[in-house]
């Protein structure tokens, strides 16, 4: 097989552009065409309407991170040990290892990545008043604007390719998820509204958020401008290379906390800062639909629209999201949400949309997001060296031409589950690791028990009747077969047990 390396892109061959739209925390049902109640998505309904939605798509993590570094590598994370990153991490991804920008750019496309990141930044200790390198740039993306962690994390700063934007020389910024710094903190008296004791390290925007940060005074952001500032840099990045195929991913923050809602959205759901936020996540992708409109390039874009993993609603902030809640369900028949074991955790609501070529309608493919590096490079020509573990060609699925999706799929939470069709198998938790205090009120049922689970998804869809003891053969296939695919293809003739990772931080 030619290796990407050796590879040159076909110059008369027009390919689609791509953009996914990767939003934060949100739920399967937290859509109007996925059954929410309480909020309406007309823009995202819109493309449920013209596109295929999916029913069994998933996240490849029940937390975003590991989500994030799955959906660019093409690799589950725990074999990478990635888990939740402080916000002064560095680099998670090698970068000499294939990623999805990357390989497009073989393909002769231009990248972008606007939005949150989370993935870690530089090699450790970073300077934010000088060059922060290594990040996407050197991941394979062209431009990069970027929250460099998360909303509740410092720095709570704008990182524009390698550079903190707007910071002055005579105001050093200073990060430290070790040491106080004297930063003020947040308290009932000066903020907004109550946060717990880890997301109180450091007050900004009137909003406690984890970590100490001083200085930087003229780079810090305004929460509410969000949704102005990242269409802005996601529609201007579209105009500049509406002449050659581009990939944008589009990462939200929204609905992730904080939730604060530009003022144009507040009150515009009935369930509070969560449901406004989900209004104004769906305001911003029609900014972005209409540009491509605008400029005549919504037929030859394919549109991907997903979650990077299920939802919560009190995730360390008193916002006021599970007493405003009313009669909406964010995870809708299925049981748990982010941190989740369960399928909650990663069946994420997904739309393909591309004007005549994929058909509207409903798929019930089982796929993940692991699999997008693979069949994205099958769409593109581009033949990929073998050694990719984990993904896998799901081009035809995810086009709607074929509803055979995965035969198993792992699910990555504290432990980690196999679907295999409609069976479902949990990973017990090893006997001596403990309950992680920090899901204590999270509001969520996360699966964290030390026997095995297995659940008939057909007959229980919402996980609660355990059969592993009226089943003990599947249960032995089945956690056999999760130890190959642990231990990596090439290992598959030589089985070995071995303890799965435990999700930690939030």
């Amino acid at each position: 097989m030619k290796s990407v390396s050796e590879q040159d892109p076909d110059p008369t061959t027009k390919h689609p552009n791509i953009i996914l739209f990767y939003v934060d925390d949100l739920g399967y049902a937290d859509l109007s065409s996925y059954g929410a109640k309480g909020v309406s998505t007309p823009n995202v309904d819109a493309l449920v309407a013209g596109g295929l939605k999916f029913t069994d798509a998933h996240s490849a993590a029940a937390t975003c991170t590991p989500s994030r570094y799955s959906l660019l590598t093409g690799d589950y994370a725990f074999r990478n040990n990635a888990e939740i990153l402080p916000g002064d991490a560095p680099l998670l991804i090698d970068t000499s290892k294939m990623t999805l920008p990357k390989m497009l750019g073989k393909a002769g496309y231009n990248t972008a990545v606007v939005g949150k990141w989370h993935l870690g930044l530089g090699n450790g200790n970073v300077d934010w008043n000088t060059e922060v390198s290594p990040g996407p740039l050197e991941l394979g993306f062209d431009y990069s604007f970027l929250l460099p962690a998360t909303g509740d994390r410092v720095p709570t700063v704008y990182l524009e390719n390698h550079h903190v934007v707007n910071l002055q020389k005579d105001d050093l910024l200073k990060v430290s998820y070790i040491t106080d710094l004297g930063q003020e903190r947040a308290t009932k008296e000066n903020a907004r509204y109550l946060s717990d004791k880890q997301h109180s390290e450091t007050i900004v925007n009137g909003v406690g958020r984890i970590g100490a940060m001083i200085g930087g005074e003229s780079a810090h952001w305004i929460d509410e401008d969000f949704p102005m500032i990242f269409t802005e840099k996601a529609t201007s990045y579209i105009e500049r290379n509406q002449d050659s195929p581009f990939f944008l991913y589009f990462s939200f923050h929204d609905i992730h906390v904080p939730r604060l809602p530009n003022d144009q959205f507040k009150g515009k759901s009935e369930m509070g800062p969560r449901g406004d936020a989900i209004v104004q996540m769906d305001w911003v992708t029609g900014q972005i639909i209409n540009k491509l409109k605008e400029l005549g390039l919504e037929d030859n874009t394919l549109i991907i629209f997903t979650s990077d993993n299920g939802p919560v609603l009190n995730d360390g902030y008193e916002d006021s999201a599970v007493e405003m809640l009313g009669n909406h369900d964010p995870s809708g028949s299925f049981r748990g949400g982010k941190y989740s074991a369960f399928e909650a955790g990663t069946r994420v609501p997904t739309i393909l949309y591309w004007p005549n070529e994929i058909k509207p309608g409903l798929s019930d493919a089982l796929v993940s997001q692991v699999d997008l590096l693979v069949s994205l490079s099958t769409l593109v020509g581009v033949d990929l060296d073998d050694n990719t573990f984990d993904s896998k060609d799901l081009l035809d699925a995810f086009l709607g031409r074929s509803e055979k999706g995965r035969e198993f799929m792992v699910e990555e939470s504290f432990t980690l589950a196999l679907r295999k069709g409609n069976w479902k198998y949990i990973k017990p938790v090893p006997k001596e690791k403990e309950y992680p205090a920090w899901l204590a009120n999270k509001h969520i049922e996360t699966g964290f028990v030390y026997e095995p689970q297995l659940y008939n998804l057909e007959m229980d869809v919402s996980e609660r009747v355990n059969v592993a003891n009226d089943y003990p053969e599947l249960v032995k296939e089945m956690d056999v077969e999760l130890a190959s695919i642990i231990r990596g293809k090439e290992m598959e003739d030589n089985i070995a047990t071995t303890e799965t990772p435990i999700a930690t931080g939030h």
